[in-house]
């Protein structure tokens, strides 16, 4: 999967909307004006950084060489995941799901209506 890829999925969520608000190199996905994922556009090697649930995010890293705490983020729920061959896109495409899923659940009540 490439970048463009990459984003296009992510755009396809409900609601899901992009955003440079840091650098013209930082592009940040949000649902709602939250955001669920960043993937630097500036980087060689292809990754995205996407939120997930404390336990997973260790259990993932301790997994996957191409999953580790994400750099300038919340370590404790926040991976960057390196796009490779070592990430099957099955999981990556997952990853992207349950990121989006876990900031959607914490929208106030009204703004997940909205998304239904």
């Amino acid at each position: 999967m490439n970048i463009e890829e990459l984003r296009d999925y992510c755009l396809s969520m409900k609601g899901a909307t992009e955003h440079f608000p840091f650098d013209e190199f930082s592009l940040v996905l949000k649902v709602q004006g939250k955001m669920f994922g960043l993937i630097p556009l500036d980087n060689t090697e292809p990754q995205i950084a996407l939120k997930c649930d404390p336990e997973r995010a260790i259990q993932l890293r301790e997994e996957y060489e191409a999953i580790t705490a994400a750099y300038h983020f919340n370590k404790k729920h926040w991976n960057s995941v390196r796009i490779d061959s070592s990430i099957s896109q099955s999981l990556l495409l997952e990853l992207i799901q349950h990121s989006y899923d876990l900031v959607v659940a914490g929208l106030p009540k009204k703004l997940r209506e909205e998304l239904a």
